[in-house]
């Protein structure tokens, strides 16, 4: 049975390391975070020279790895084959027609009778068909984890966890902007809060304040306070902020600006549609976990209507497609921005 992230990182910090290990899915963070416990761990030291092979899918084909699996340790008792991109071994997950179905019974046939002398971790960073007979045999001989895209309601909730593993505390204001100005990318928001701890005093918490101090987020021009102006409709502030992230486009790239009020936006449009208006109805359809934000939703709904809304969800696509070139003739992503932001205000 396929096991959580939880349980396979979990079994790993007591140092119990499987023979076997199909690591899938379209969140790549936990599926390195496992790789490298492991390429860190399996071996001693000495025996890594000659028994640790980290190895690349596009490097390789089915019968190819076997050729790796099957040998045996050289003066150890195990050895290491660590397989990173495996979506890109030729021949895995292809059908007959593709003629991958006679190597991957290969590969079935070996899992079914693997060498206890060999630790094999495939990290597949893409969905797979957990149906496939290589796959069911994975399951039944070693762990199976699936790595599933984490969503944006959850990433709030995944931050705090992981400032409560570093054992910090983190205010709700400052999880909220680490979470608009970096996004979905959990390898980067480690990376920030691995950075804030660098520089932070004991038993001091991750506010507001330090987040701006430590991870370069303006303290006036940020996508976290361009989103405030437009909840309260102010115009000038608005035009303030955009108009210094035209000044500083590597900072405050069209895209994620983008995605920031989509993502906003589409959530006003959720909170105008949920018919139930009490504020625990309100937060559960939302995906929040305190008032505080669930204030700003409702300012939000007070000012934009539902027609609003959608008028500026369709605005919001197309500016996502003049992004990417398409019908945005001379227009740079500073005019497109600034376009976007009449669109919503007005």
């Amino acid at each position: 049975m396929p096991k959580t992230t939880t349980e396979v990182i979990k079994g790993l910090s007591k140092k119990n390391i499987q023979n076997l290990y199909l690591l899938h899915g379209e969140e790549p963070y936990f599926i390195d975070k496992v790789c490298d416990f492991i390429e860190e761990n399996a071996l001693s030291p000495s025996d890594k020279s000659f028994n640790q092979y980290i190895l690349f899918g596009k490097d390789l084909t089915i019968p190819g790895l076997l050729s790796y699996v099957k040998k045996f340790p050289m003066m150890a008792d195990k050895q290491l084959v660590l397989v990173k991109e495996a979506q890109q071994i030729a021949g895995l997950g292809k059908s007959k027609e593709e003629g991958g179905e006679d190597a991957l019974k290969y590969l079935e046939d070996y899992l079914q009778n693997s060498l206890g002398s060999t630790i094999l971790v495939l990290a597949y960073k893409d969905t797979l068909n957990e149906k496939a007979a290589w796959v069911k045999a994975f399951d039944k001989a070693g762990v199976v984890m699936p790595s599933p895209k984490i969503r944006d309601y959850q990433l709030p909730d995944w931050l705090i966890a992981y400032c409560h593993e570093r054992g910090v505390k983190v205010s709700q204001k400052a999880v909220m902007m680490l979470v608009e100005f970096v996004g979905g990318d959990l390898k980067r928001l480690a990376s920030e809060i691995d950075k804030i701890l660098l520089n932070l005093r004991v038993d001091e918490e991750i506010s507001a304040q330090v987040v701006e101090k430590y991870v370069g987020i303006s303290k006036e021009y940020n996508v976290f306070e361009f989103q405030k102006s437009l909840i309260q409709r102010d115009v000038l502030k608005a035009n303030q902020i955009i108009n210094f992230f035209a000044g500083n486009p590597k900072e405050n790239p069209l895209p994620q600006v983008i995605i920031m009020l989509y993502n906003f936006f589409s959530k006003i449009l959720l909170y105008h549609g949920t018919s139930d208006k009490s504020e625990t109805a309100l937060m559960a359809a939302l995906g929040l976990r305190n008032t505080y934000a669930l204030k700003d939703y409702q300012l939000a709904a007070r000012n934009y209507s539902r027609d609003k809304v959608s008028a500026i969800i369709k605005a919001i696509k197309v500016a996502d497609l003049k992004s990417k070139g398409i019908d945005a003739g001379s227009q740079t992503d500073a005019d497109i921005l600034k376009d976007l932001t009449f669109r919503i205000l007005h």
